[in-house]
């Protein structure tokens, strides 16, 4: 086995085309249930097959998290003596329990694990994760490579605007007050990863003052220093692209931006239309 650290994580990442083979990160998918189909997140269910199939409400759409054996059998698969693995907000998802629970298993055959949970979700996670993949690069031990993804996780903050909160109601991703906050007066909600749930930001009186408004306050949370963006979105890459673009031209200390879509675990609890950003200080 190598010894050097390799970093696993799963497909709420959402890491931009490429990124998982140049830094050599193992992705293992989330699973996607629409109907009686039951997929691989990004391999067997797309997000346009969920966006579909929420548009037309002609299946139930849920999600479920990656078995305890298929965490075992990337890590084994990695040829690594050390790993460390980081994964969506235990509070959104069973799979860092999973990948505990694979961890224990794989130690027996002495690899050594260690779980990250980024208490966060999609670039959130995904600049936790390439921070630790860079450590591990640069011949960082298993604890500084924890390290690494523990500090990034934890620089990063992420804002999304959707059109309803049906969606994370119905999937128990937000509760009924909070739900509530997104019908009075037909206002239009900002949402951000508070803790490692999903919570309400602000409330906007229609869509396009809640992008401006999640747009300024990127702006605001990225300041002088440096900083790398994501932003996301689900069947909305044209408002995507633009969006990043007026935020390459307001922000002085941007190093990166990154624009992709939220893939069918994301996209089966918020619905089409989703647009965000995170911001990740460096």
């Amino acid at each position: 086995m190598s010894s050097q650290v390799a970093v696993a994580t799963d497909s709420t990442a959402y890491l931009p085309e490429g990124v998982a083979d140049k830094h050599g990160i193992g992705v293992v998918p989330l699973h996607v249930v629409l109907g009686h189909r039951n997929g691989s997140e990004g391999v067997e269910v797309s997000p346009a097959d969920v966006a579909a199939a929420l548009t037309e409400r002609r299946v139930q759409v849920s999600t479920s998290r990656p078995t305890p054996t298929e965490l075992a059998a990337a890590y084994r698969g990695s040829g690594a003596s050390c790993i460390v693995s980081v994964h969506l907000s235990g509070e959104l998802s069973g799979t860092v329990d999973a990948a505990r629970l694979a961890a224990a298993e794989v130690e027996r055959d002495g690899i050594e694990v260690r779980v990250v949970d980024s208490r966060t979700i999609a670039m959130g996670l995904g600049f936790a994760v390439i921070a630790a993949a860079e450590a591990a690069t640069g011949g960082a031990d298993v604890d500084a490579v924890y390290a690494a993804a523990e500090s990034a996780a934890g620089q990063t903050t992420t804002m999304f605007y959707v059109d309803t909160l049906e969606h994370l109601r119905r999937g128990g991703r937000i509760g009924a007050a909070a739900a509530l906050f997104g019908t009075a007066l037909a206002v239009k909600p900002l949402l951000h990863v508070l803790d490692g749930r999903i919570a309400p930001l602000e409330k906007v009186r229609t869509a396009s003052k809640a992008l401006a408004r999640m747009e300024d306050l990127a702006v605001g949370l990225a300041g002088d220093g440096p900083v790398d963006l994501a932003v996301h979105h689900l069947a909305a890459a044209d408002k995507a692209s633009d969006l990043a673009e007026r935020l390459r031209t307001r922000v002085p200390g941007l190093q990166s931006v990154y624009v992709s879509e939220v893939g069918a675990v994301v996209g089966a609890h918020v619905g089409p239309g989703l647009l965000g950003v995170v911001v990740s200080r460096r």
